[in-house]
């Protein structure tokens, strides 16, 4: 091959790009076969920044493609304010354009939204600051510390309840399939799984209205510190709908994914292989079966997880519980920039590190599942 006008063929170029990457890339390598799981922990976290970049960019994004700011806000409430005093007698003066414009600049609303996203970005990596509500002018961290807690206690007894029962029913209904309790409990697990889930909390919150056997409310009237023995069985008392929903929005779908792995499983030869040797029949489902069933289970708990965080935003406006989703949705009425992005970026992260965990998980019960060359 020769040159042409001074210029190296494309072949030598791109044979000489391989030898750079190839040197790169070989301290990686041969740490990924030495530390296989370690190395694809490492790329999934990496993974979830990059994720998590984009989806900020995002939110920014669309946050300045609404109408109005935070500072229309204040302005608007003023208006309605000096309104209202006018008609007693008394009235204000409103923000004048110079203040407006001022208050943008101070809040560095005045600035392209991209300028704002990496300004955030950048207080949250070197200081690990999430800034302050450009409503009520307290931390973000202060608000969603006080907040996130309540709802993960909702979401984690919610999937510890229908873990437990979504096993045990299934692998109880695979035992008698075909027969017409089997019959009657898919087609109510199909029924819940396909049952609208607002609908659902709005029949609940009516039930709670007209028996007045639980309160329409989903938290005690009074703090933890006042009484903390009374606000635990009182918290029992107002959280029992709000869970009872949430259970019954999760448990119709994880059912039946038990129950047609775990029929799956029998179906295979080596389930007929155990029970010619004479296995015990309860070893064959438990021991051998039902281990099966594990996989997909923690393939899926991790979107079961997030579609009940998900779910919560409606449950915790309806039934007033002051968890983390309430707290997204007045800050999104109210565009508080700095919280909206805090709490999505902080329910993504737990659901994305959930994911990574469940496959993390994935490799530690199957044997079989390895993330690199042995």
């Amino acid at each position: 091959m020769t040159k042409k006008n001074g210029q190296r063929p494309a072949g030598v170029v791109v044979d000489q790009m391989r030898r750079i990457g190839g040197v790169i890339g070989r301290p990686f390598y041969a740490f990924k076969r030495r530390a296989p799981l370690v190395s694809y922990i490492i790329s999934r976290l990496v993974t979830m920044a990059a994720m998590l970049f984009l989806l900020g960019f995002a939110v920014f994004a669309l946050m300045e493609l609404a109408p109005g700011d935070i500072v229309d806000q204040v302005v608007r409430q003023q208006l309605f304010t000096e309104n209202a005093q006018a008609r007693g007698g008394r009235a204000e003066t409103v923000m004048t354009p110079e203040q407006i414009a001022a208050r943008r600049a101070d809040l560095g609303l005045d600035q392209p939204f991209y300028t704002q996203y990496f300004r955030w970005l950048r207080q949250v990596v070197l200081r690990g600051d999430l800034g302050v509500s450009l409503i009520s002018r307290a931390p973000v961290s202060f608000l969603i510390a006080s907040r996130i807690v309540n709802s993960l206690i909702l979401n984690l007894i919610a999937l510890a309840l229908i873990t437990f029962f979504s096993f045990f029913l299934g692998v109880y209904f695979s035992t008698k399939a075909g027969t017409r309790v089997d019959m009657a409990a898919t087609f109510f697990a199909l029924a819940l799984h396909a049952f609208p889930g607002i609908l659902m909390l709005i029949l609940l919150q009516l039930a709670a209205s007209i028996t007045g056997l639980f309160p329409v409310t989903a938290y005690p009237p009074f703090p933890f510190a006042e009484a903390p023995g009374k606000f635990v069985f009182s918290y029992m008392h107002h959280i029992f709908l709000p869970l009872l929903a949430s259970f019954l929005g999760g448990i119709g779908g994880t059912l039946r994914m038990i129950r047609a792995t775990m029929l799956d499983q029998l179906g295979q030869p080596y389930i007929v292989s155990l029970r010619s040797r004479g296995i015990r029949e309860w070893r064959v489902y438990f021991n051998h079966a039902f281990r099966n069933t594990l996989n997909p289970y923690i393939t899926g708990s991790a979107n079961l997880l997030a579609s009940l965080f998900s779910g919560s935003l409606i449950l915790e406006i309806i039934f007033a519980y002051p968890g983390i989703g309430r707290l997204m949705y007045e800050a999104v009425l109210q565009e508080d920039i700095n919280m909206v992005l805090a709490n999505l970026m902080f329910i993504s992260f737990l659901t994305l590190l959930g994911m990574a965990l469940a496959d993390i998980l994935l490799a530690i019960v199957d044997p079989r599942i390895r993330y690199g060359k042995e």
